[in-house]
């Protein structure tokens, strides 16, 4: 070609083209970042000298930045001509063009792109950070640690991840999103790959610009290969790694994937998640050099420059106590997790803490506990199934949906064999089907409402010779975790006589939290049937709901145990009793035995305090609208008209009690309102009357 000048004499022809370039030798950190400028141009006859004789006066720095561009177009020119996948070599070939007009402009690449990093938020970093503060909070700080280790060891790895072709993929699952895979594919090469070869092109984490979508995508593969790639080189591991990778790295991959699937998991909310309900993750202690842990980590940063610290925004404060912001809240019922990790280190008894692990069963364990079993030693398995008019027939589903139709037709005698077929086969009704040595032994068939909120159980029935084994109830568990992570939280049923107790049991009521509007016309009326309806919680694991609360069980045992403990410990009498003095203003002796003569005094008592000027604050329970965070200050409210009902229900046997009650009136009154305030006086005030009346009353000494 003709070499083309312009006005600045700087050479304007296409620059060092060819059909066949040499191929581009290796690069490694010890190749000089120089090129030879007497070396002809590949297009024209002068030398590459001439084509930079306008970058004279530029600086060095300038120079070697523009040099070092100079080697990532040759490298990705090679690139172009050696990748065979389609979608890839556009990307490379894209690039290749922009550098080049980098070099043409003296300019500095910027990848044109309709959205910068980070495109999705939280970032997948946040998501595995947030996931490991929800999960394993509880857990002591050894153990916790050694969490975040596998945590930091997974990002790593999904940095330096090489992701499958939209090609690749769309032969290994051509039922995905292909258009959204391909948009984060690209991305992936701009902002991630190809900067790694390429030192000119920015370079972005991937785990910091991509968030629960590409995770999403590329999780089932990455966590199968990942614990093939364990298994190949397990012998060739340290042994303190080879414990974290073997045996806990596994547990840590199954339970971030129920996290990364799941619709309504709040380990994806942009702020910190909430603590949830321990789940006994239980680790030993490791001992593990983050070294060994990968190459540099982003989960090691203190801080990303594309992402908000964890933390979220600050709680908003509830309604103040206006007459005193000093006060403090207390929470009944709260226990200091130093003291839960103290009694959980004292509980060894595995069965305790997880359930048994054998077959004998003992006469108080929970009634899913044997079909929880016999599900995680792969006896028995749990699969939603239905019909299909647009796919190819599956053998094996339709054998198991007319083993369903078998099953409900023999335990539901009542209903028609010809209506159990047809919802069964219906593509619009779905069954949860158990299957049990390859056959189905039960089944819930159900229809989803998405629109309307709700779901509609159908037919729920075990197999007679299989029953009185916890099945039935963990069908019903299952099928409610299916729910939730289809974002589904409410079921609707009609219940025969002989029903209604099973669904009870499972959490169904005839207290109907759907609006009659949202079922109305979707649901069949079945004559002499009750309607129930059952609210799921998503925040609840259903399928290992028992195994928690026996663990809080077991918890509260040993606390209440410790309690016992103290309480039983003998201390010295007091002095003052050595002599026989009796000290308390409530003399024994003054005990009214007659209960009649009792009932009759305290009722005066209580009437003259009732008449009394000072007393009409203490008329009535207190108001939430009127005296915001009461019910959290006080704990045990008391007022007149309690004390009243009381009384005439005959709760009071003793004086004791009575003076007991009105005394929590005058101490709550205090504990809430300031000095200076009018009920405080009223409260002083009225106190001094119902004593008086009291010592007159004989009840006390005078």
């Amino acid at each position: 070609s003709v070499c083309q000048r312009g006005a600045e004499g700087a050479c304007k022809c296409n620059g060092w083209k060819s059909q066949n370039p040499p191929p581009t030798p290796p690069r490694t950190d010890q190749q000089p970042n120089t090129v030879n400028l007497l070396e002809p141009c590949r297009s024209c006859s002068h030398t590459l000298g001439d084509h930079v004789t306008h970058l004279e006066n530029v600086s060095e720095e300038e120079m070697n930045r523009l040099l070092g561009i100079v080697l990532d177009v040759e490298y990705l020119y090679t690139c172009v001509h050696k990748e065979e996948d389609a979608d890839t070599k556009q990307v490379y070939f894209s690039l290749f063009k922009l550098l080049r007009k980098c070099i043409l402009q003296m300019g500095k690449p910027v990848v044109e792109a309709q959205e910068s990093p980070p495109f999705e938020k939280p970032s997948i970093e946040q998501g595995v950070n947030n996931f490991v503060q929800y999960k394993f909070s509880h857990l002591p700080s050894k153990e916790r640690q050694t969490i975040v280790e596998l945590a930091k060891m997974f990002l790593n790895q999904i940095n330096y991840w090489q992701l499958e072709t939209p090609s690749q993929r769309r032969q290994r699952a051509p039922a995905d999103d292909a258009a959204g895979y391909k948009v984060n594919y690209t991305r992936w090469l701009c902002y991630c790959n190809v900067p790694q070869f390429c030192d000119s092109l920015p370079r972005y984490e991937m785990t910091q610009i991509f968030g629960r979508t590409l995770l999403g995508s590329v999780f089932t593969v990455m966590r199968k290969q990942l614990l093939e790639q364990a298994r190949q080189e397990k012998d060739t591991l340290p042994p303190e790694k080879r414990t974290l990778i073997l045996t806990h790295f596994p547990k840590f991959l199954s339970m971030l994937e129920e996290e990364v699937y799941s619709h309504s998991s709040p380990i994806w909310m942009i702020s910190a998640p909430p603590v949830a309900r321990p789940l006994y993750y239980s680790t030993s202690p490791v001992s593990v050099d983050p070294s060994s842990c990968g190459t540099v980590s982003p989960a090691r940063k203190t801080a990303s420059a594309l992402e908000p610290s964890p933390g979220g925004q600050k709680r908003k404060p509830s309604d103040p106590i206006h007459h005193d912001e000093t006060k403090k809240l207390r929470i009944v019922g709260d226990i200091p997790m130093e003291l839960i990790n103290e009694v959980m280190a004292t509980i060894t008894d595995p069965t305790s803490m997880l359930g048994p692990e054998t077959s004998l069963l003992s006469a108080h364990s929970a009634r899913d506990e044997a079909a929880r079993l016999e599900e995680r030693r792969g006896v028995i398995e749990f699969h939603v199934i239905g019909n299909s008019l647009n796919q190819k027939p599956n053998k094996r589903i339709l054998m198991w949906l007319v083993g369903l139709q078998n099953v409900f037709s023999h335990q539901l005698p009542r209903m028609p064999k010809e209506y159990i077929t047809r919802l069964v086969f219906d593509p619009k009704h779905k069954t949860l089907s158990l299957i049990k040595d390859g056959r189905v032994i039960g089944g819930i068939c159900f229809r989803m409402f998405p629109s309307q909120g709700f779901t509609e159980i159908v037919f729920c029935a075990v197999t007679s010779n299989e029953q009185v084994k916890g099945y039935g109830t963990h069908l019903m568990n299952h099928l409610k975790e299916y729910h939730i992570k289809h974002d589904i939280l409410n079921f609707l049923t009609y219940a025969d006589e002989y029903a209604i107790g099973y669904f009870k049991k499972q959490g169904f009521s005839k207290d109907i939290k759907v609006p009659k509007a949202k079922y109305l016309g979707y649901i069949k009326d079945y004559e002499g049937a009750t309607l129930m309806g059952c609210e799921l919680n998503p925040s609840i694991p259903y399928t290992e709901f028992s195994v928690i609360i026996k663990k809080q069980k077991e918890i509260i045992k040993k606390l209440i145990e410790r309690k016992q403990a103290q309480i039983r410990k003998v201390y010295p009498g007091l002095s003052c009793f050595k002599e026989g003095v009796i000290t308390s203003c409530c003399d024994p002796r003054k005990e009214l035995k007659d209960p009649d003569q009792l009932y009759s005094t305290l009722k005066t008592i209580l009437q003259h305090v009732k008449s009394h000027q000072n007393a009409w604050p203490f008329m009535e329970p207190v108001k939430k609208t009127e005296a915001p965070g009461y019910y959290q200050v006080i704990r045990f409210p008391m007022d007149l008209k309690t004390m009243s009902e009381r009384l005439k229900s005959r709760y009071y046997t003793t004086r004791k009690l009575f003076m007991a009650d009105m005394q929590r009136i005058f101490t709550n009154c205090r504990e809430y309102n300031p000095p200076e305030s009018q009920y405080y006086k009223c409260a002083n005030l009225l106190e001094k009357v119902f004593y008086t009346k009291i010592k007159e009353a004989g009840l006390i000494e005078k």
